[in-house]
């Protein structure tokens, strides 16, 4: 099986990706409403296990509308999205370090961290557009710890509006990319 191949598996089986955004944004939204309704470390715990329920619940959705959403056992592009998914949860435990001191700083810590492992989609999906996406996560996060830090703590909000907007991007762009 050739890169291209293996690209266009992932984008056919998964949709272009839209439903991993889907789910983050709503992940990311609740997880900065607990910062200011319960804690900011309520909100720490929200978006690092919620993010463990990412993948799960974009792939039940994926199910649920399409009846497809998981690899074939033995698909080259497997070891890539495991070993990019778990860099999410150790590079959390930075932000939650972090965030421990100064919490205003764990969401753009978390989104500069999140960003990153967006970069790898390129590779996994064949498709641009996760660079645009990477990028501005990890940008609004740099953006916001050195020169808007007033921002920070509503950050997380603004992180799940950028999910929001990529949602049908994503969706059209692996939706055209399988168009014969």
């Amino acid at each position: 099986m050739t890169i291209a191949e293996a690209q266009a598996d992932v984008r056919r089986i998964y949709r272009g990706g839209y439903s991993g955004p889907l789910v983050s944004a709503i992940v990311w939204a609740v997880a900065n409403t607990a910062y200011f309704l319960v804690s900011p470390g309520a909100a720490m715990v929200a978006l690092f296990f919620g993010g463990m329920l990412i993948f799960p619940l974009s792939t039940l959705i994926l199910r649920v509308t399409t009846g497809g959403g998981a690899l074939p056992k033995g698909h080259p592009s497997t070891a890539l999205a495991m070993q990019s998914a778990f860099t999410v949860p150790l590079g959390l435990l930075v932000a939650i370090a972090l965030g421990s001191f100064a919490p205003e700083l764990f969401f753009p810590a978390s989104l500069i961290i999140v960003g990153a492992h967006y970069l790898v989609f390129m590779s996994l999906y064949g498709m641009k557009v996760f660079a645009v996406l990477g990028g501005a996560l990890v940008v609004l996060g740099t953006a916001t710890i050195f020169w808007m830090p007033g921002i920070g703590a509503v950050s997380g909000w603004l992180g799940a509006i950028i999910f929001a907007v990529f949602v049908p991007v994503l969706y059209r762009t692996g939706a055209a990319r399988q168009a014969p």
